[in-house]
């Protein structure tokens, strides 16, 4: 039986539906509706990286379960808009520091979240970069083993969202089980995978 296509709206409908959370952000601080307009943006943007991250990671299992292969066509543009987001933030907290190698420093010092954060941007940044069709010509083989960096990416963005949270933890413990889901999915089908004979 041959495979359904993905719809043609499928990847606009993705594209307008990953911009939605960060045109509502403006929108409230534009209408003054948010007290902390710059504490706001920054965890609203920091929090759909995150979200973005994390589907992206659930496209292959989701794949699997419905046997639609086609569904991967979205995962690239599930991961650059979480790069997106991941840079909005960093670029808030850059503008908030004023740039300033002192005050940055000072933060460093006093809130080790803020270098796994960073952590986190660089590791996605090549990824970013090479998440294009020549790069994937021109990279082959070693084009999947780079983009396992999306790994501890991952555990780093639960890492720092977690040290972020001060009172309510059920978000983080929300991200964590669920990561631990989609690494442990991987686990079990690295382990289970057919050996191919020499």
């Amino acid at each position: 039986m041959a495979q359904q296509p993905l719809p043609v709206w499928a990847k606009p409908l993705l594209f307008i539906l990953c911009a939605l959370p960060l045109l509502n952000a403006a929108w409230r601080v534009y209408g003054g509706s948010v007290a902390d307009p710059a504490d706001y943006l920054t965890r609203e943007t920091g929090w759909w990286a995150l979200s973005l991250l994390l589907a992206s990671l659930a496209v292959s299992p989701l794949v699997r379960v419905a046997h639609w292969p086609p569904l991967m066509r979205l995962r690239r543009m599930l991961g650059v808009y979480c790069f997106f987001y991941a840079c909005v933030h960093l670029a808030i907290y850059l503008v908030l520091s004023g740039a300033d190698p002192a005050i940055i420093t000072d933060d460093i010092m006093k809130s080790p979240y803020i270098v796994v954060g960073f952590s986190v941007w660089l590791l996605l940044l090549p990824l970013a970069i090479t998440s294009t069709d020549g790069w994937m010509r021109r990279l082959k083989r070693r084009w999947s083993r780079l983009h396992r960096l999306i790994y501890p990416a991952a555990g780093l963005a639960v890492l720092h969202f977690w040290w972020l949270t001060k009172s309510d933890l059920a978000r983080p413990l929300a991200f964590a089980l669920l990561l631990g889901l989609l690494l442990g999915w991987r686990v079990w089908r690295a382990l289970h995978r057919p050996r191919s004979r020499s």
